[in-house]
């Protein structure tokens, strides 16, 4: 009997290996137990973080998301490409901020609720969670004011015949007008998104992947309408700046419902991710 042989390759070069001997590509990420422990990590060194560095990236962080909501207005300004597809493209422009936060560096008052994750394991007290949240939600909100004061001495609400600044208005005055309860779970379903997005940059091993992994979280809490604390101080302050008509009342009460629900949201995936994989190694 003779035996079988492998089909000649005539092409001169190796033998050709069947298809099922072909080994599967590794996938190029941190697996998530293992991104857990460096969320972990993370935490613990932001919240030993110095109050002065803590409070100088906080500013550029507010400043970062800023761009990202400028960015969303003036795409969103305009268009004719209809409400769904509208929002989507204003997404991906406003996943600006979070790429810029994440990539060159800055502390942010959303993303930092992850920390949460650091103070379940003992790693850190509460008290050292607040001081990092209040240190950085100030500063955030610095940053985010002062940029959009900048841009207004800029005469960016002017551009496209002031059609951005009736935008930003526009967007303003809706945020001041939602009731609490609906400001308080859309901020809730953005921190979600967000803390998500930041986990899947923090399983990436390259700055490329880190991007595409920011830009569909993002895009998809923006398009949806969901509510961003840090984000609403850009948008109240421009909105005032261009002559929004809401109370100052009315702003604050958003941003408190809203930094409530950012709060929980955030704080929900950090606990529910130390349960599956950092509670047994405790």
């Amino acid at each position: 009997m003779v035996p079988e042989t492998q089909p000649e390759n005539r092409s001169g070069t190796a033998p050709l290996t069947p298809p099922e001997a072909t080994a599967p590509l590794p996938l190029d990420a941190y697996p998530p137990a293992q991104v857990a422990a460096i969320v972990e990590s993370v935490g613990v060194k932001k919240a030993e973080l110095p109050i002065v560095q803590t409070a100088m990236l906080g500013l550029l962080a507010g400043a970062f998301i800023a761009f990202g909501a400028m960015f969303y207005s003036l795409t969103i300004t305009g268009s004719t490409l209809g409400f769904g597809p509208t929002r989507l493209l204003g997404g991906v422009a406003f996943s600006l901020g979070l790429v810029l936060v994440v990539v060159a560096g800055a502390e942010l008052f959303t993303g930092n609720n992850l920390i949460v994750m650091a103070w379940v394991s003992g790693k850190i007290t509460l008290k050292q969670v607040f001081r990092n949240w209040g240190i950085v939600y100030l500063a955030n909100a610095f940053g985010a004011a002062g940029c959009a004061v900048l841009f207004f001495l800029a005469g960016g609400p002017g551009l496209g015949g002031g059609a951005l600044g009736e935008t930003t208005v526009r967007i303003a005055e809706a945020k001041a007008a939602l009731p609490l309860s609906e400001a308080f779970f859309l901020g809730i379903l953005c921190n979600t998104l967000v803390c998500m997005a930041v986990w899947l940059c923090m399983a990436a091993r390259e700055v490329v992947s880190k991007v595409f992994a920011i830009v569909f979280p993002i895009s998809a809490f923006v398009a949806l309408g969901f509510e961003h604390s840090v984000a609403n101080f850009y948008f109240f302050s421009m909105g005032t700046l261009a002559g929004g008509e809401f109370g100052f009342g009315d702003s604050i009460a958003n941003l408190a419902a809203v930094t409530l629900g950012n709060v929980l949201g955030g704080g929900s995936v950090a606990l529910v991710y130390w349960i599956c994989y950092l509670q047994r190694a405790e």
